[in-house]
């Protein structure tokens, strides 16, 4: 198209140098040239605007495209930052709804849950009223468009939610003009019903974790009141049937004894109530973190137990966010370290140490007291010192618990977590 004007022009030059000059007098031979030049430039725009005005429309249409998808990718990631910050699911399908709406030029947009009997429950919309049935709305329908009014919604578009194999739900949305819906709005609905899924996944999971900790937290509860307010109160009971039959008998001073063992028995049911009391009360404030509430609980602890009870924790702990379940796991194994500390080292001090070195975060309890035998198989030692509690709460965080103890010089618990990415709170 370029090299074609070219050419002809230099063609009519090298013809009017050797013909033009001889058929027609001057000036005109010398007005031919600019005349052939000029008629082939018109011709060459005739044949090359429409081009260019085709490139420039299918320009304009691929960038609009490329906006639409942009925007399109920009509320998938919005979408996805509300999921990951744990935002309530309504909020967040919600959002999704009117997303769509937006993005799709919608006059309507709905969002349902397939029930076990395989019909749609409406979650949530978006959209005028007027788009809607009129009249209190269908709890379920068998087909999600019910949903809308179909004398004001004539073109319709869905996309299912998916879970593995099966689909929970459909993202729909309609339009009162008739309006073509193409594939790419097939596949931004599609990229949105699929966020939703995610979304209603993320809390079914979170609530089963939940419901788990609950249960767990039930079975720790429910174990350490058999192994130890059972244990006592039945202690206590044999107890008190000796000291009545004494006192029958006339036997005072043996009676006096098991009175007094009786006092001993309650005042040391009081201190573990109160210390169960001070553990499940003791919340882990996000401005203070772990050492915070460890340093307070420690406080309170000493105060109750009457044994001396620091914290010691260097920079890089204070500093560390860590995801509130694994602070919350943490605290309760430090916990129970201490109230191990308290019922069976016979310690006149203990000490909390909380680090972070070489990519993990440490946690050391120790005591002054008379040790623990760690190779002894006797139910009546490791058992009863809540270890295995311990151990289960470590591995739930992915870090591993030991204990190191000799005979009359104390015993050491350490707590050692690798601070991978799953540990860290996101900021």
């Amino acid at each position: 198209m370029i090299l074609l004007p070219v050419v002809l022009i230099g063609v009519i030059d090298v013809a009017s140098d050797r013909s033009l000059d001889e058929l027609l007098p001057s000036p005109f031979d010398a007005l031919v040239g600019p005349a052939l030049v000029l008629a082939l430039a018109l011709v060459a725009a005739r044949i090359a605007f429409p081009h260019t005005d085709r490139l420039e429309s299918a320009l304009r249409e691929r960038n609009e495209a490329l906006e639409r998808r942009n925007e399109a990718l920009q509320a998938l990631r919005e979408v996805g930052a509300k999921i990951s910050s744990h935002v309530a699911l309504d909020d967040v399908l919600g959002g999704i709804v009117r997303t769509a709406r937006t993005l799709l030029e919608a006059d309507v947009a709905v969002l349902t849950l397939v029930q076990p009997d395989a019909s749609h429950r409406l979650v949530t919309k978006s959209g005028d009223d007027a788009a809607f049935p009129a009249g209190a709305p269908p709890a379920e329908a068998e087909d999600p468009a019910s949903f809308v009014d179909p004398a004001h919604v004539t073109v319709r578009l869905a996309a299912p939610l998916q879970r593995g194999a099966g689909t929970i739900g459909m993202l729909l949305v309609g339009a009162r003009r008739r309006r073509p819906f193409g594939p790419e709005d097939f596949e931004t609905l599609s990229s949105l019903a699929a966020q939703a899924a995610v979304a209603i996944e993320n809390d079914r999971l979170q609530q089963g974790m939940r419901e788990l900790a609950i249960r767990g937290e039930r079975e720790r509860i429910a174990r350490e009141m058999h192994d130890g307010l059972a244990q006592v109160l039945g202690y206590v009971n044999t107890k008190a049937q000796a000291a009545e039959e004494l006192l029958a008998v006339g036997q005072t001073d043996r009676a006096r004894r098991h009175l007094a063992d009786l006092s001993a028995a309650a005042r040391s049911v009081y201190v573990d109530v109160r210390e169960a009391i001070l553990g499940l009360t003791s919340p882990i404030a996000p401005e203070r973190g772990i050492v915070g509430a460890l340093e307070e609980y420690a406080s309170r602890f000493a105060e109750a137990s009457k044994i001396p009870t620091s914290v010691q924790a260097d920079a890089e702990a204070r500093a560390l966010r860590l995801r509130p379940d694994v602070q919350a796991q943490i605290f309760r194994i430090a916990q129970e370290a201490l109230t191990n500390v308290r019922k069976h080292a016979a310690a006149q001090r203990a000490r909390v140490t909380i680090g972070e070195r070489d990519g993990e975060l440490e946690l050391l309890v120790t005591d002054d007291g008379r040790g623990l035998d760690a190779t002894s198989a006797s139910p009546t030692d490791w058992p009863h010192y809540g270890m295995q509690a311990i151990r289960d709460r470590a591995a739930s965080i992915g870090a591993s618990a030991s204990w190191s103890a000799a005979d009359g010089s104390g015993t050491a618990f350490r707590l050692t977590l690798p601070l991978r990415p799953r540990v860290l709170e996101v900021v």
